[in-house]
């Protein structure tokens, strides 16, 4: 599964020089049931699978080294499973780290994100730990 990291720079670059203005990708929200990115769960969030390991060093946000662990994937095919799980291993670092790691630069951008997304983001992120801790199941079924 590709995510906006270097390669995707690297093309951004060759757009450019070939006098491109636009890169349209879509969908790109948080996928849902079978890995559709058509079967959002959500209209306003981002897909987090998108987010680059070598990005997330670049930034300082993790640190080289926890990234020795991280596997590789076939680039003829993607199997979402492993992809997701070992994703989530990064961010749940990136997450628990984010106070000491981050920036003051990006503590703000975070900030201010927040604000601007108020409106959703805090329901959302409730229904997706809800969610999480139901096996993902549909939450008519959760008890």
């Amino acid at each position: 599964m590709g995510d906006i990291g270097p390669s995707a720079y690297a093309f951004v670059d060759q757009l450019v020089a070939m006098g491109q203005r636009l890169w349209q990708i879509l969908p790109h929200g948080l996928t849902g049931y079978g890995d559709s990115p058509y079967q959002s769960f959500s209209t306003f969030a981002g897909n987090p699978m998108l987010l680059s390991p070598d990005k997330l060093v670049e930034d300082g946000l993790l640190k080289p080294g926890q990234l020795a662990k991280y596997p590789t994937f076939p680039t003829a095919f993607v199997d979402y499973g492993p992809v997701i799980d070992a994703k989530e291993v990064l961010f749940d670092k990136v997450c628990r780290n984010f106070d000491a790691a981050a920036s003051e630069q990006m503590k703000g951008d975070f900030e201010i994100f927040c604000a601007k997304n108020a409106d959703w983001l805090e329901e959302f992120s409730l229904f997706m730990a809800l969610k999480k801790a139901h096996d993902l199941e549909p939450w008519p079924t959760w008890e």
